[in-house]
């Protein structure tokens, strides 16, 4: 369902997460749950994939994760900020030790000169740790931005994750 090298990079991070004994939650808009389906997509994976927040409209940010709506208005919705309030909201707001989050412009349309399509803005946040950020800008349709925005979510939380706890399996 899910290209292969999705798919290997959410086996190689669920057996990290289990070895390091984290679990996580994600906080998604323009992926609308992709990094969720591809953590689910591997059997076992709910012994540290704890819960999955699908926020696309500016209202589920603020309802659900707790983004203030005046840092919606001030910032946009694609911004560091926002990005950073959904991470510290998933984990405020689950039982996960771990969160992602992203925000970003999917396309085809809604791009501007600021905030191009292809924009995505990733957080994560660690119980007992910071938050961190990263900005990208993908090339490609639709498919394409929202296929690099799971990898690169992946990618993300596996690079938090204390390297010996990749140990035989990654």
């Amino acid at each position: 369902m899910l290209p292969e090298a999705l798919t290997d990079a959410a086996t190689a991070l669920l057996y990290a997460c289990r070895e390091a004994g984290m679990t996580i939650a994600t906080a998604e808009s323009c992926t609308g749950g992709l990094v969720a389906g591809c953590l689910t997509e591997i059997p076992g994976s709910s012994d540290v994939f704890e819960r999955g927040f699908v926020t696309y409209s500016n209202d589920a940010k603020a309802e659900l994760l707790g983004v203030p709506m005046a840092m919606i208005t001030r910032h946009g919705a694609v911004s560091e900020e926002v990005a950073k309030a959904m991470a510290i909201g998933a984990l405020a707001r689950s039982r996960a030790l771990m969160t992602v989050s992203i925000t970003g412009v999917a396309g085809p349309g809604g791009g501007t000169a600021a905030k191009p399509v292809g924009l995505v803005h990733f957080a994560s946040s660690m119980t007992g740790g910071n938050t961190v950020h990263e900005r990208h800008e993908f090339e490609g349709n639709r498919t394409d931005i929202r296929r690099e925005a799971v990898r690169t979510a992946l990618r993300i939380l596996a690079d938090r994750i204390p390297r010996q706890a990749y140990g035989a399996g990654g």
